[in-house]
């Protein structure tokens, strides 16, 4: 039960989103940037990184919709799916490269605290073939969704335990991004909030 009146049909971060539509958008800006903007890891390995995070976050909406959205971007099949599983349970039996595992390694520290992270951490990742840019992004990536999930869990939002409901959404972001899905959804629910 949200701890704040908060619209009982969007579950997780969108109904905070509705609550406060004008924080929507740039919460939605940094995380299209970051998971989905240029860079030299995939969005599905970004997806990952956030999923990996809110799972040890134990944010369930969270985890359970970047991990729908991961899945998607890596082929949307149950072999997808069940990599996105085994990376919350222990990334490194997972089958995905050693520079994702030596990232996700670090986003692990970030998400205890940030002074974890260890210059050897960095440099394992570097040996790995790791950029600059993805380790630091992988740490914006860490940190932005211990926020995401405290915004999410603070406020005490609904979070289905709807599998379907997940993948299809996932789908939807994976194919048309952040921005334009929240949008899309909040317009929707302020139009039949106005009706």
């Amino acid at each position: 039960m949200p701890h704040i009146p908060l619209p009982a049909d969007l579950p997780g971060i969108r109904g905070a989103m509705a609550f406060r539509p004008e924080t929507a958008r740039p919460l939605n800006q940094i995380v299209e940037i970051l998971l989905t903007g240029p860079n030299s890891l995939s969005k599905g390995d970004r997806e990952l990184i956030a999923t990996y995070v809110s799972s040890r976050n134990c944010t369930h909406y969270c985890h359970s919709i970047h991990g729908a959205i991961a899945a998607a971007h890596l082929g949307g099949t149950a072999a997808s799916e069940a990599i996105v599983k085994q990376v919350k349970t222990d990334f490194t039996q997972a089958e995905i490269s050693p520079k994702l595992k030596a990232l996700l390694n670090i986003a692990g520290k970030v998400q205890q605290d940030g002074k974890l992270v260890t210059s050897a951490d960095v440099e394992t990742a570097r040996h790995e073939g790791a950029t600059d840019i993805e380790i630091h992004d992988t740490v914006l990536i860490a940190a932005a969704f211990c926020m995401y999930n405290r915004y999410v869990d603070g406020l005490g939002t609904h979070q289905p335990d709807d599998e379907a409901l997940y993948r299809d959404r996932g789908r939807r972001v994976a194919r048309d991004g952040y921005v334009t899905v929240s949008e899309e959804y909040l317009a929707n629910h302020a139009a039949a909030a106005h009706s």
